[in-house]
This record gives structure tokens, C-alpha cells and sequence, in this order.
């Protein structure tokens, strides 16, 4: 009767599992010998296709999606990187090895985390755009990123990933379980992408500190120690930019930044959830709320952060101050806005904004009549000689409404412009 309770006490616990599958990493090699041996380029990327995508398993059909990645980006890679490859290839074959290290870190995960629900890890040979990611609710381990260390090299990349030679030098294959776990987070969310910097830090955050927390391992990631250091200086950046729809002078940019620190919404998110998790008295309850939150939920969002003490104001404050810095258009050069009346020999439409912007960004959206009454750009004209204006030539029909919304625009200091809908009828 002992042993019987024994087994029922460890069947739930042991009995927790998902398949940690690296054979796309083997098959990976087997086509990479034939490539290298074929001199002909279409004959190579048959057998990259045959030997290795076709072959894939459902993880490589999702970081290949996730991450743009081609069968002639493959062959590219393969033709002008050979060191590289070399000096990887005996780390990504001990992929398998971790199985065993992962399903561990997992089960810790499962301790603090009772409601994780069971997702296959994948190791891939990707081109190195990622070290991990998720798709589809499978974890993603980019192998020819994770799996590296010091002694990779990296001469051949040029300028392609300068982010690169850095973080090989941290020895990723030594905190792999680390990034596993991490990724495994991003699987039990409800989303992987947030509308905004502070939702997408605290999206990162949440897989840093947890992963932490559960494996009682401090994380590997130089953002947190840099952070944690800088951490004024940091705070008072975000402050101003919390509530910007663009991301990226937070996350998925280069180290070349006024930080010299790439990333650095994975410490902001981290401080925060740590925060709030030294703040709550029932730790368990802290952790399911963390991973159930919905991100996206502003107001849910909100309350959360705010109950973190984190920030010395409400966020509200923030908000209100994010919008006055945020660049406007103030108004159309050739008629007004609303007009019923616009004439058809209109041949230009000039966007007049409150301040210099980015000449590098642009964009727009339909509007609330959607698709059929979108205005449509017949040629760009481009930025004004101060950047406070940008013209583009159209080609009007009487007797319509025309709506676009003018999205994606940023000003010099990359604060995105607010949405304005372009809005006007042309006469009969």
C-alpha cells in the first residue's frame, strides 16, 4: 500500500511531459555535406529543400516561418559562411544531449507553476536570427545561435549581425536550459507580441524572471546585471516611451544605441515583475498572474505595473506626457481636412507635421470605409528640405470619399506620430 501511494504521489509530477525533439539538427548536417560538395547552385538548393526542409519536422516549418527564413537564404548562408559553420557544428550536434537537463528545468517550472500546460521543444538549424523563439505553442531553439560559444567565428558575417560576437563570447550553450525554460513561458501566454514598449517589456520580463525564479539560477542575460546598474538612467528613457506603439529602440535592435545595450526591455519587464513579486504575499497567486495577464489589456496592464510600485507616478502621468511629445500632422497643405469639395486636379496631397521627422519611416493604413475608399499614393514625392513636410502625387475620381490613415510616421527622436485619418470628398 506504500509503494501505490509512492507511485500515485509521483505520477502527476513525472507524469508531466512533452517531447524534446532535435532531429532537424542532424538532418541539417547530412544535407550541408551534399551542399558543400555541389558546385551547381540550382542543384543545391534541391538539396537543401529535399534533404532537410521537406524532411522537417513541424518545428522547422515554424522557425522557418517565424523568422522569414528561405531555402535560398539556406544556400547563401551554407556558400558564404563555411568557418562558421565548421567551427558550430560539433556544439549543435549535442542538441540531444539536453533532453534530459530540460525536462528538469521544466519540471521546476511545473512546481511554482502547477497550471503549465505541455509544449514540445524543437532544436532547428536556422541563420541565425534567433536563439529561441515560439510558434503555434511549440518552443523554437535556434541551435546554431544557442548552442555556440567563444570559440565560434564570426569574420565572415561583415556587418550582417553585429550583435552576434558579443553574445557568442557569453557561452550560450552553458545557460541553454536557461533559455529553453524561458522560451517555455512565452508558450503558456496568451500572446507573443505586445502593442506597446511596456507590454512587450513586460511579456519578456515575465519569461526572465520566472525562468529565474524556477530554476533558482540568476539570469544569464547581460541586459539584467546592466540594467540593474544603469537602472536610473534607464528608467527615466522608458518613462518617456512606455506607451510607443514602436518597439524598437527597446527590443529586437543593435547594441549601437545611446545605452550601448541592446534588449533593454527585457530588464525593464524583469525589474518590474520582480517587483511586484517581492510585493505580493502569496507567491504562487503572484506567478499565475504574471503568466495569465493579458498583455494587451491596457487598463489590466495598468494595474498590474502600478501594483509593482515600480514607478514613482501613476501611468497615466506617463501617458499623457508620451502624447504631448509624440509628433502630429497639423494639417494638409493643398485643403482642408473634411472637405466635401476637394477639386479633382489635386495632383499632390502634402502632410504638414508639428516637427522634423524620420525621413526613413513612413506609412499608411485604410480607414474606417476600409479598402474600397483608401486614397491611393501614385508616387512618392518625399520629405521637405527641414522634414516637416512629406508629398506625394495621387490621382482623384469625382464624386468620392477618400480615407487613409496616416500611421508608422515617426519624428527624429523615433516617437511615433499619433494616427491621423486623412478624410475628404472630391467634387462632382
Amino acid at each position: 500500500m506504500k509503494y501505490l501511494i509512492l507511485i500515485l504521489l509521483i505520477l502527476p509530477f513525472s507524469g508531466f511531459s512533452q517531447k524534446i525533439i532535435s532531429d532537424d539538427v542532424t538532418n541539417f548536417w547530412k544535407a550541408y555535406d551534399k551542399v558543400i560538395l555541389e558546385k551547381d547552385s540550382v542543384k543545391q538548393l534541391q538539396l537543401i529543400k529535399t534533404l532537410y526542409i521537406n524532411k522537417g519536422t513541424p518545428g522547422l516549418n515554424g522557425i522557418m516561418k517565424a523568422r522569414g527564413y528561405s531555402a535560398e537564404e539556406y544556400v547563401f548562408a551554407i556558400n558564404h559562411y563555411p568557418k562558421f559553420w565548421t567551427s558550430v557544428r560539433k556544439n549543435t550536434l549535442q542538441a540531444g544531449k539536453y533532453s534530459n537537463e530540460i525536462q528538469k528545468g521544466i519540471n521546476k517550472l511545473k512546481a511554482i507553476y502547477p497550471d503549465l500546460k505541455p509544449k514540445n521543444t524543437y532544436f532547428e538549424i536556422g541563420i541565425l536570427r534567433t536563439n529561441g523563439t515560439i510558434l503555434d505553442g511549440m518552443a523554437l531553439i535556434g541551435s546554431e545561435v544557442a548552442l555556440t560559444d567563444k570559440s565560434v567565428i564570426t569574420n565572415e558575417f561583415d556587418n550582417r549581425y553585429p550583435h552576434l560576437r558579443g553574445y557568442f563570447n557569453t557561452d550560450p550553450i552553458k545557460n541553454v536550459v536557461f533559455l529553453n525554460v524561458h522560451e517555455y513561458l512565452h508558450t503558456q501566454q496568451n500572446t507573443t507580441l505586445g502593442n506597446s514598449v511596456l507590454a512587450q517589456s513586460i511579456l519578456e520580463g515575465v519569461a526572465e524572471f520566472l525562468a529565474e525564479t524556477a530554476l533558482n539560477k540568476k539570469s544569464p542575460n547581460p541586459q539584467i546585471e546592466f540594467g540593474y546598474k544603469n537602472e536610473v538612467k534607464i528608467k527615466t528613457a522608458f518613462e518617456k516611451e512606455m506607451f510607443s506603439p514602436y518597439l524598437g529602440n527597446w527590443i529586437w535592435n543593435n547594441p549601437n544605441n545611446v545605452f550601448g545595450m541592446r534588449d533593454l526591455a527585457y530588464f525593464v519587464g524583469f525589474a518590474i515583475c520582480k517587483k511586484y513579486y517581492n510585493e505580493s504575499i502569496n507567491k504562487k497567486a503572484a506567478v499565475k498572474e504574471m503568466i495569465e495577464l493579458d498583455y494587451n489589456n491596457e487598463q489590466e496592464l495598468t494595474k498590474f505595473v502600478e501594483k509593482s510600485k515600480y514607478f514613482a507616478k501613476p501611468l497615466n502621468f506617463y501617458k499623457n506626457e508620451f502624447n504631448k511629445l509624440r509628433p502630429k500632422v497639423v494639417g494638409i497643405k493643398e485643403f482642408k481636412n473634411g472637405n466635401d469639395n476637394v477639386n479633382i486636379e489635386n495632383k499632390v496631397i502634402t502632410l504638414n507635421f508639428s516637427q522634423p521627422m524620420n525621413v526613413n519611416t513612413r506609412g499608411f493604413d485604410y480607414g474606417p470605409l476600409g479598402e474600397s475608399n483608401v486614397l491611393s499614393v501614385k508616387r512618392v514625392i518625399g520629405f521637405s528640405s527641414d522634414k516637416t513636410s512629406f508629398s506625394f502625387e495621387v490621382s482623384l475620381l469625382p464624386n468620392r470619399q477618400y480615407q487613409s490613415t496616416v500611421v508608422n510616421f515617426r519624428d527624429a527622436n523615433n516617437f511615433p506620430i499619433e494616427p491621423f485619418l486623412i478624410d475628404f470628398k472630391t467634387s462632382k
